[in-house]
């Protein structure tokens, strides 16, 4: 019955998908045909410009994370379906006015219709967002949420991950709470569907994962320095033995040179479209306090180098102190909430991209004091000094300000082990991703909440009361 949902589900979210899609194409071509007549006929150009919506759209969905309706909230859905298609949109809309510079139409290039473009995004918008809740709706309509328990070390770990947990209701129910030592935690994992092992010593916890795939029980954990290591090795078979292969990476000259005219572009395109951008925020910080614009700070970068980052001054001057900001933090200016909210005051940091002392998508480059306490904490920080810092990178998209370095490590190091070209343009058109969410991922530091482990008594009462009515 469980395998017939599931397939169930996917037949759904496919549905949804093609529909969704259909729609998206229909609304685009149905708006400027009305203008443009040719696109209903069949001929070379119509197939063109078809297939570039078609192709470019299914590109940057998957850039974005598409349709992941059961595996993410509608909103973050709505984000990334609605950039995908705001940007194929204009890709296709360019080419649409460039097919109709000719001679039957415009003998000079002009952009045309511009408000049939905002319409169409308008109207798609809203196809997108009627999608994305109807999708969600539809997809946990069929299943009631996953029954899981989770196995951790101490109480500060459960504070870590059961809040995260809790985020995703309609996917998960934690049912139970156990040490990773409790002897009873195996009949834990038995009464359970889905197992999150957070925190548990290696040993234990490759355990626990033998035993749950033994019995088919899903399974979530966190990364540790091997798991990362591993994501960045490949099976091999020496005569006849198979063993795992890891081999030190670094970045080689096709690729350093093609980062680093990508870095120029970036940065020189960057700092030409967003200079209007930064006058506003200069005369607004200037008109606010009368301090300096721009502040600059120590930060480390590839080989544990140190150099100035340039930002805009967010904090009063005179408490301008080198530490993480908090929750509230009092020293914040009001133009700094802004700029802090939409990541504007990373801005000028275009520049120390054109100069070299940094690069587009790195690990973010952190602050002295930061990474002398860190790497105290995890000595495996300073691996993600293998690299150049950057503007963006996947710790950057995916994580938030107050995601705890561990986290963040893990982050930079599965960048570094699974460093591509491509992985770079993917991470660049993701940022945008972080503006749509600026509440959340620049969220600050705040504090923790204690979960205590389950007894197990009234849980146990309760699995004989089950055992005797089965039998």
């Amino acid at each position: 019955m469980h395998s017939m949902i599931k397939k169930l589900k996917r037949t759904v979210v496919f549905v949804l998908k093609l529909t969704l899609f259909a729609a998206l194409f229909a609304i685009f071509f149905g708006i400027f045909g009305i203008n443009n007549p040719w696109l209903f006929n069949l001929s070379r150009t119509t197939g063109v410009t078809m297939v570039t919506f078609v192709v470019l759209g299914i590109a940057l969905m998957s850039v974005y994370g598409g349709y992941a309706v059961g595996s993410q909230k509608s909103r973050p859905i709505v984000h990334s379906m609605a950039l995908a298609t705001i940007m194929t949109d204009l890709v296709t809309h360019l080419q649409l006015s460039i097919m109709n510079t000719s001679e039957k139409n415009n003998d000079h290039f002009v952009y045309e219709t511009p408000h049939l473009l905002l319409l169409v995004m308008v109207l798609q918008v809203i196809v997108i967002v009627i999608f994305a809740y109807l999708g969600n709706y539809i997809y946990f309509s069929l299943e009631p949420p996953e029954k899981c328990c989770v196995i951790s070390s101490s109480r500060q770990s459960l504070g870590s991950i059961i809040p995260k947990i809790q985020r995703f209701p309609k996917q998960y129910e934690v049912d139970e709470i156990i040490r990773y030592d409790d002897p009873r935690v195996l009949d834990v994992v038995m009464r359970n569907d889905t197992v999150f092992l957070y925190d548990v010593p290696l040993k234990e916890r490759n355990d626990l994962i033998s035993f749950c795939y033994q019995t088919q029980k899903n399974i979530y954990y966190n990364f540790e320095t091997i798991d990362v290591v591993s994501q960045g090795a490949k099976y091999v078979t020496l005569d006849d033995k198979s063993l795992v292969m890891y081999t030190t990476k670094d970045l080689t000259m096709e690729q350093r040179i093609v980062k680093r005219l990508t870095d120029l572009a970036v940065s020189i395109v960057g700092l030409a479209l967003t200079s209007p951008i930064m006058l506003v925020c200069a005369i607004a910080i200037k008109l606010e306090d009368h301090g300096k614009v721009l502040y600059k700070q120590k930060r480390l970068t590839k080989y544990g180098r140190v150099f100035e980052v340039y930002k805009f001054r967010t904090m009063k001057e005179e408490n301008s102190i080198h530490k993480s900001v908090t929750e509230n933090d009092d020293r914040i200016t009001k133009v700094g909430h802004v700029l802090r909210k939409f990541r504007i005051d990373e801005l000028p940091q275009l520049i120390n991209i054109l100069n070299g002392d940094m690069t587009v998508v790195g690990p973010r480059p952190e602050m002295l004091e930061n990474v002398e306490k860190y790497t105290g904490d995890l000595p495996e920080f300073a691996y993600r000094l293998r690299v150049k810092a950057g503007l963006t990178g996947l710790a950057q998209i995916s994580g938030k300000y107050n995601t705890s370095p561990k986290d963040k490590l893990v982050m930079d190091l599965m960048y570094i082990e699974n460093y591509s070209i491509w992985q770079d343009f993917k991470l660049i058109f993701q940022t945008f991703t972080v503006f749509l969410n600026a509440s959340e991922s620049t969220a600050a530091f705040g504090k923790e909440e204690l979960y205590d482990f389950d007894d197990g008594r009234e849980r146990d009462q309760k699995g004989e009361q089950n055992g005797e009515e089965t039998k």
